[in-house]
């Protein structure tokens, strides 16, 4: 990477801030600990005004991030801070917390498509990233931020927390340990994969498992955090919100500045869909783009409040207890960002599915048989999207991304479950494993024929 560069005048002039979600007035400084309006308790979102960010038209500023994707110079080789004038635009270059994250793979899932009946379905691989998910994309400017207000006098942050069901912690904790900012971790007893356990406490996190589930932990970390000590780094935190958009803007860019006609995502706390939602109505104010895609929020059967609610037209949040589900990183019942996913599905006339845990698992094994290794959630929303192109909703046509969200070496104990033929519930159709033979030159040879003839 080359030195650290001063930012210059263009970064620093522009007016970022803290604004209440529902609409109350008043603007709140970034690097103030707060995460909800101080008047009605809605969730905050960072706002940018859009004049100054005008200044430079929709062709400049598409000309500007294709000349930094994945360029050497830092920051901008990161495909968050490649677009820092839409993030953080005021983050001194020292601050930035950054381990070359975004620029991830738009796969063309031209077999998979073949098969579903799709000319153009792709697959956003957001997992081929430094701990294994799209987290990332949020927690470099989440702690970034944090980095440049422990800079700041008066500053009464110490550590950073979160509630977890793996992909967070995992992301935190790396973040932090590398900016050198102690990180508290909860996550839900029992209840997350080996791997992801284990990275949070690889990289020097205070881990407490508690015996409750996320929505547990969430009430608890929630109230830890009260003492502005311990800075919250969830999802309810709109500083995570900015990173995860650029991830909305990069499709974009990977497809030459063209939309797609449909983003399928899966959900639990709906940051995601939230985020991909802020990026497109970015590029939609500033004219880079003429149109939204519709937005898919892809949920499991067993934990599906957000596809309960739109069941009845979002009149009223729903609840649930989550279950047990193969897709545990979205195993939430009480999503905090509703408010603002609710806006991403309207505003894009968008949809929200279920998939139950049978077709979640079948849709992972046949994505993986041409040539992807899914995690348990990108299965969620292939799942989603077979019940879509089966109910004509999404034509042969449609330019079709699915938004993988973490990589599927993190979930291990799943794919070994389903073709052991050992998930409970779960008929795994499309098992494959490995058979034991005598080292036996004619038994190898029969066995090969006998399984190259089936394939015909």
């Amino acid at each position: 990477m080359s030195a650290v560069a001063t930012p210059s005048p263009e970064l620093t002039d522009q007016k970022v801030y803290f604004r209440c979600f529902a609409g109350c007035e008043g603007r709140h400084s970034i690097y103030d600990v707060l995460y909800r309006c101080p008047k009605c308790n809605s969730l905050l979102e960072v706002y940018h005004d859009r004049a100054p960010l005008r200044d430079r038209n929709a062709y400049k500023w598409q000309q500007l991030f294709d000349s930094r994707a994945s360029t050497t110079n830092w920051p901008f080789g990161s495909g968050v801070w490649g677009m820092r004038e839409w993030v953080i635009p005021d983050l001194r270059d020292e601050n930035v917390v950054s381990m070359c994250e975004g620029n991830t793979n738009l796969f063309w899932a031209d077999r998979l498509g073949k098969q579903l009946g799709l000319s153009e379905l792709w697959i956003k691989l957001c997992g081929n990233s430094h701990t294994g998910s799209f987290k990332d994309l949020g927690m470099t400017v989440l702690v970034s931020v944090v980095k440049q207000m422990m800079t700041m006098p008066d500053n009464p942050v110490q550590a950073v927390a979160c509630a977890s069901t793996g992909d967070t912690s995992a992301a935190l904790a790396a973040y932090a340990a590398y900016a050198g900012i102690p990180a508290i971790i909860f996550l839900p007893a029992g209840k997350v994969s080996t791997a992801q356990l284990i990275q949070p406490v690889a990289n020097g996190a205070h881990v407490l498992a508690l015996d409750t589930d996320f929505d547990g932990c969430m009430k608890i970390v929630q109230e830890v955090t009260e003492d502005q000590s311990i800075y919250l780094a969830n999802s309810m935190n709109s500083l995570r919100i900015e990173g995860q958009k650029t991830v909305g803007i990069e499709i974009c860019r990977q497809f030459d500045w063209e939309v797609p006609d449909w983003i399928i995502i899966p959900v639990g706390n709906l940051g995601n869909i939230s985020a991909l939602h802020k990026g497109f109505r970015l590029m939609m104010d500033l004219g880079l783009i003429n149109r939204m895609p519709r937005l898919v929020a892809a949920q499991a059967e067993r934990a599906d409040p957000f596809y309960q609610s739109f069941k009845s037209g979002f009149s009223d949040k729903t609840s649930v207890t989550a279950g047990e589900t193969l897709a545990n990183a979205i195993r939430i019942g009480d999503p905090v960002s509703y408010e603002k996913a609710v806006k991403a599905v309207q505003e894009t006339d968008g949809i929200v599915e279920q998939a139950t845990e049978q077709e979640l698992a079948a849709a992972s094994a046949r994505a993986d048989l041409t040539g992807m290794f899914t995690c348990p959630h990108t299965g969620v929303a292939l799942a989603v999207l077979e019940k879509l192109v089966n109910r004509g909703v999404i034509k042969p046509k449609d330019r079709t991304v699915v938004i993988s969200t973490a990589h599927g070496l993190k979930f291990t104990d799943f794919k070994v479950g389903y073709h052991e033929s050992t998930l409970e519930g779960i008929s795994s159709e499309s098992a494959n494993p490995p058979v034991y033979l005598k080292a036996n030159t004619q038994i190898v040879k029969d066995e090969i024929e006998k399984r190259l003839s089936s394939n015909v």
